[in-house]
């Protein structure tokens, strides 16, 4: 995700133009680790353990300030073949690996037999030392502003609130700011490594997740076991430039969606129309008179970001072709709630803090953006090519970075990786979030890796296909890479 298309988008990675630091290829050079603090693992209910971990919040003063972060373990299941642990993260940046391993565990029990599964809150998020912005009723207001900026006062209210959530992040979480970058959650994630006794890591990471993995193999080679990248984000490709690939991802899984509905009986939103004249007028009509939905109102951006949440797999379109139904019927409620699932609202209308920092302040500090607000206005032509429906509503998406308190750490740079086991990368066709051509690239940058691909829609392959789930699989017990050149299906 990126910018205000963090907002409306979830696992995303998602994610920088003219303005650019064209960097040569970063050799970063760790600091000695600190020792890591322990582990009092408690049991927390349904077979899993907790505990917290103290880390450096500065890793250039590893003797400074801690902060906490959250953990979550399911041991092995069985302990006479247990390899060791196996840590994971869903992306964001800003998802709690807590509540993604508590929610996924059906799917990883293969792997729960020989590892422990090991899941945190990276720093700044949820459980672990949190970073928070605004209260509820602002970010009610700032999620549900029109970012279609088609006048100049939509463009004066856009811009004035990027600035203030800004300065709201710095007036709460100042201090913070500086240290939420994926470097420092690579240096976390080799802290967890040994607090948890192993020698070398497992790991395997979804969307953004994929980052924190290359920033662990760049700065600890010779400490990976395995790395399994899902969804890969390639951090050569500029902000705007990653934008723009991810609104025509979606755009051609928005297609997909439309003609398969045409194509079925079952799906009702095309029993009286077309569906994608249909969902064009939907939208307009919201951005004339939002709709009411019990003491809210659905926007035109709220019923776009329900949209697109369900574009992330392939699953759900039937909650789209429900909810678009209903809204053709008045009512927006269906919507409103698939917008309010990805913000991470809550019944009482406070939120999640994905949205609410965590999200922008690792993005703002892992990847520059322009900082002109004519740069923008210039990605218009391309944005709309793209995506008629998508483009504008996201060519202004990466301008609250351009306000962020805190100066980004890193250009495009590639991560060179050198010394490690051969790492294991896939990528989907027609993934929306992080485009099959970055995992693509990402494969030519780092030597002895392996491409998995799968063919289909939707975001990421683990839980989308019984091919990659047993090949990545494999991969993380047996150490066994797929023959290069390897393509699996839906």
């Amino acid at each position: 995700m990126t910018g205000r298309a963090a907002k409306v988008i979830v696992l995303a990675t998602i994610l920088l133009t003219g303005c650019t630091l064209n960097s040569p290829k970063a050799s970063h050079s760790p600091t000695a680790s600190p020792a890591p603090s322990k582990i009092a693992w408690t049991d927390c209910g349904g077979g899993f353990q907790c505990g917290t971990l103290q880390v450096p919040l500065d890793y250039s003063h590893p003797d400074g300030r801690k902060i906490s972060l959250a953990l979550v373990r399911k041991p092995a299941t069985q302990q006479a073949g247990r390899i060791g642990s196996l840590l994971f993260n869903p992306g964001g940046p800003g998802e709690s690996g807590i509540e993604f391993l508590r929610s996924d565990i059906g799917s990883l029990s293969n792997l729960n037999r020989r590892f422990d599964l090991v899941a945190w809150d990276p720093r700044g998020v949820a459980a672990s030392t949190p970073v928070t912005c605004v209260d509820g009723p602002q970010l009610d207001a700032y999620l549900a502003l029109d970012s279609v900026l088609d006048d100049p006062q939509e463009k004066q209210a856009a811009i004035k609130s990027d600035q203030d959530f800004a300065a709201a992040c710095e007036r709460r979480s100042g201090d913070l700011l500086p240290f939420m970058d994926t470097a420092s959650t690579a240096n976390d994630m080799d802290q967890i490594r040994a607090a948890a006794g192993d020698e070398k890591l497992t790991y395997l990471g979804f969307s953004y997740g994929t980052y924190i993995g290359q920033w662990y193999a760049h700065l600890f080679p010779s400490r990976v076991r395995a790395l399994s990248l899902d969804g890969v984000l390639d951090p050569t490709v500029s902000a705007n430039d990653s934008v723009l690939a991810q609104v025509a991802g979606f755009e051609q899984n928005l297609q997909a969606f439309l003609a398969d509905c045409k194509s079925r009986s079952s799906c009702a939103y095309a029993r009286s129309g077309d569906p994608g004249t249909k969902l064009n007028a939907a939208m307009a009509r919201l951005d004339a008179n939002p709709l009411r939905v019990r003491n809210r109102q659905l926007t035109r951006s709220l019923a776009m970001t329900g949209v697109l949440v369900t574009l992330y797999s392939q699953t759900t379109w039937r909650l789209l072709d429900q909810g678009l139904t209903a809204l053709d019927n008045g009512d927006g409620s269906s919507l409103l709630f698939l917008a309010d699932f990805l913000n991470q609202r809550k019944s009482d209308g406070t939120y999640g803090n994905l949205f609410n920092g965590a999200y922008q302040s690792a993005y703002c500090l892992d990847f520059a953006v322009p900082t002109d607000v004519a740069a923008y206005d210039r990605l218009g032509p391309d944005f709309a090519k793209a995506s008629p429906f998508f483009g504008p509503w996201l060519q202004y998406s990466n301008l609250q970075c351009a306000y962020w308190p805190v100066r980004p750490k890193h250009g495009q740079e590639s991560l060179t990786v050198s010394g490690t086991p051969p790492i294991l990368l896939v990528g989907g066709t027609n993934d929306p979030a992080t485009p099959y051509a970055e995992a693509q690239s990402v494969n030519r940058q780092i030597a002895g890796s392996v491409l998995l691909t799968r063919r289909g829609n939707g975001h990421t392959s683990y839980d989308a296909s019984r091919c990659a789930h047993a090949a990545e699989d494999a991969y993380l017990i047996d150490l066994t890479v797929p023959p290069a050149g390897t393509i699996c299906s839906s």
